[in-house]
């Protein structure tokens, strides 16, 4: 585990007409303020790029789809989540700042990742870095 990552079990409530997926509520301890929430689309197969928030605090849960998240403290510890809209996979993953985070598609068709984030995105506010960076241990 990576010091300061929390993973949440979620509910859902599935019958014969769909589900209800709970994500956040403002009473629940990892709850760490609210910004705006945003939604990022990934293809089958694709990874996106490292990213390490100075700021903010990532509530990412994945309502569509599956991906893995990987996680990173930048100091050789690395941990790898599966989330998606299974039952076993869907929780929520709390993400402190300076925590670098890079995710791929699992799943045949596209998967969205939600982000409850802490504060508003403001550009500069995150580091990137490639996928193939010497700087993170990991190989995709």
């Amino acid at each position: 585990m990576i010091d300061g990552v929390i993973i949440t079990p979620l509910k859902q409530i599935r019958d014969e007409r769909g589900a209800v997926m709970h994500m956040l509520r403002t009473d629940a301890p990892h709850f760490a303020g609210f910004g705006e929430v945003y939604f990022s689309v990934v293809n089958p197969g694709v990874a996106k790029d490292w990213r390490r928030h100075t700021q903010m605090t990532m509530s990412l849960t994945v309502p569509k789809g599956r991906v893995k998240l990987v996680l990173s403290d930048g100091r050789g510890d690395i941990q790898e989540i599966t989330l998606g809209e299974d039952e076993q996979d869907y929780k929520l993953v709390t993400v402190p700042p300076m925590v670098w985070s890079a995710f791929k598609c699992l799943s045949a068709d596209p998967a969205i990742i939600t982000n409850c984030a802490s504060i508003m995105h403001t550009a500069g506010e995150a580091d990137r870095l490639p996928l193939d960076t010497t700087e993170i241990e990991y190989t995709w």
